[in-house]
């Protein structure tokens, strides 16, 4: 072996110890490069979260603040959204600019409110640069036992809450030839499994739209980014809804074990550093079947079925 070696660095005219050295200099360079890009970005940019008081949406705050953007920071509860504003402002490090983050409160599954809301966030900086449509909320239960109005408020929140949002900036945008929407979707929007009829539904429907506006805002110099991740270890289980509309208020193994959110929010600011159209963030298995639904349907159907058998059974239990 060491015979092999001392031939091939006769060979190349130089030792493995300077190839290895200079191997991890690139490396470090290229993530020198990569920092130096990410701030090059979103230095000063405009950037509008949905559900930032919490969850996913805190830790894209903390992100995207952290590369010097000027936040605006949405959400229900005003309250919260100032600890974030408060909490970001004692953790910034000195070495990127950054600014306080503004607040916009409103509830995003009143279609009726969000053209208002969205005039008080373009009121803030005068424009928009990044849109990141967050807020969501998750469902648990049967078809057979679930009440079409909870259906109906899964889909205003997670569909045409986002939808109503995005059509109120987006003109803006048009006219400044410059913007990112980002929507953050889910694996189940690629998928669906039992018992998440309506959340599925609702991620079904916004991957479709975002895919159709990325079509056709192109042409105006505007960039969509669909994000699908799988389970993130969030309240998002424990804030589901049930058929009855009551809080599901259980913490699921799976959300549990799930991507960490700062890991998330991660991928969501690399997604709009570098364009990205559509990202999934899933395991192996997730991912698989993703791909097993659209080349071999019938397994796919066969597994879900099987799925639905097991967890109908524990829930019996």
């Amino acid at each position: 072996m060491g015979l092999g070696l001392r031939r091939m660095e006769r060979l190349a005219g130089v030792g493995v110890g300077p190839l290895a050295i200079g191997a991890v200099g690139v490396l470090l360079l290229l993530q020198i490069i990569r920092r130096v890009r990410r701030k090059q970005v979103l230095q000063d940019k405009v950037v509008v979260i949905t559900g930032a008081s919490s969850g996913l949406g805190k830790e894209c705050a903390r992100v995207f603040h952290a590369a010097g953007a000027r936040l605006i920071l949405c959400g229900r509860d005003q309250k919260r959204l100032q600890e974030v504003v408060e909490e970001l402002g004692v953790k910034t490090d000195g070495k990127t600019k950054t600014y306080t983050p503004c607040t916009v409160t409103f509830d995003l599954s009143d279609t009726e409110t969000v053209a208002s809301a969205a005039a008080e966030i373009l009121k803030c900086h005068g424009h928009v640069d990044v849109l990141v449509n967050n807020a969501g909320i998750s469902y648990r239960g049967s078809i057979l036992d679930t009440h079409v109005s909870v259906q109906k408020d899964v889909m205003d929140t997670n569909y045409f809450g986002p939808v109503a949002l995005t059509q109120a900036i987006l003109p803006s945008m048009v006219e400044r030839g410059a913007g990112h929407i980002v929507v953050i979707s889910s694996v189940q929007g690629k998928i669906a499994i039992p018992y998440r009829s309506a959340y599925a539904a609702s991620k079904h429907a916004t991957q479709a739209f975002f895919d159709c506006l990325r079509a056709e805002v192109e042409r105006f110099g505007l960039h969509v980014s669909v994000i699908s991740p799988g389970y993130i270890r969030t309240n998002l289980s424990l804030n589901a809804v049930t058929g009855d509309g009551s809080k599901y208020g259980v913490m699921d193994k799976t959300t549990a074990a799930g991507w960490d959110p700062v890991d998330v929010a991660h991928a969501v600011l690399k997604a709009v550093t570098y364009r990205q159209k559509d990202v999934l963030l899933a395991g192996p298995l997730p991912a698989l079947a993703v791909y097993l639904r659209t080349l071999w349907p019938a397994a796919f159907f066969r597994l879900m079925a099987s799925r639905a058998k097991k967890e109908k059974g524990i829930k019996e239990q």
